[in-house]
Order: structure tokens, then sequence, then C-alpha cells
């Protein structure tokens, strides 16, 4: 899904935001899924019992990216991947849904999750439509990046 992920995006004139080499190919990349399938929470969902999408949650931001960790307990998106064949179908917001429900059912009142905020803001766009709000900009190297938060009640 990652890697039809980049060439979807460079199809559509997105080098920047995932860069232009497979993310099987990128140094660490294999092994970054490897910690999400073993270490993180990680949810697939299916549909006609195929992947069509992937999350991951942790308890915080990446310890590799600029970004502080909340001052309560959180849960953070560290993954949002849908397999772009099934596009429009609501399957990213489907499983920020299901994020939204196992952040409450860990007692945990707040969900954040870091983006791309370039091109446009269309990514920064997305999650403000499945219930985020901005909080804080930040900048990975030249990478610019947008933190959002949800409360779950």
């Amino acid at each position: 899904m990652l890697d039809s992920a980049v060439a979807w995006m460079n199809a559509r004139g997105n080098t920047e935001q995932w860069g232009t080499t497979p993310y099987s190919r990128i140094p660490g990349g294999t092994e970054r899924i490897e910690r999400y399938t073993t270490v993180n929470q990680p949810y697939v969902a299916e549909l006609d019992g195929v992947p069509a999408g992937a999350l991951v949650l942790d308890s915080g931001p990446s310890p590799q990216m600029p970004i502080a960790a909340a001052r309560e307990p959180e849960r953070y998106v560290r993954l949002l991947v849908t397999d772009r064949r099934h596009a429009g179908l609501g399957i990213g917001a489907a499983l920020l849904a299901h994020a939204v429900e196992e952040t409450r059912r860990a007692a945990v009142g707040l969900l954040r999750v870091d983006c791309w905020a370039g091109g446009g803001g269309e990514l920064v766009a997305y999650y403000e439509r499945n219930g985020f709000v901005p909080t804080d900009t930040f900048l990975s190297g030249t990478w610019p990046g947008q933190v959002l938060a949800l409360r779950v009640g």
C-alpha cells in the first residue's frame, strides 16, 4: 500500500510528501513497518477480504519528529494509508473513527496526528473534515508539517 501511495502521489506531481523512492526501498522503511506491526497497535481495514487500508496507533509522536509529547495521556496516529484502488470509499475515515473508539476504550481523552502541510494543505483539510483541529506546525528539515488534535469524549 505504501509503495502504491508513493506512485500515486508522484503521478499527481507530489514528490515532496514521501519522495519518489518506493517505501519498501527507503533505508529503514521495511524495518519501520515491522515495528508498526509488532510494537505499535496496527489495524487493517479489509474490503471483500482484501486489505484496503491500515492505521497504526501509538502512545505519542515519533521520537524522530520535532513534535512535543502532549501534557496528558494521548493516542497518536502514526500511519494512515489506504489502497488507492479503493479511494473515495471512506476507508480512511472509517479507520480514523476506529482510532477514536480505541482512544475512548483506553480511557484517553486526546487523539493526535501529524501530516504533511504542503501541497495547498489538502491533507490538513482531510483531517479537519474528520474532526481534527490544527494545533502546532513544525519543520522536519524542509518538510512542512502540521499536528492536529481531536478531543475524545
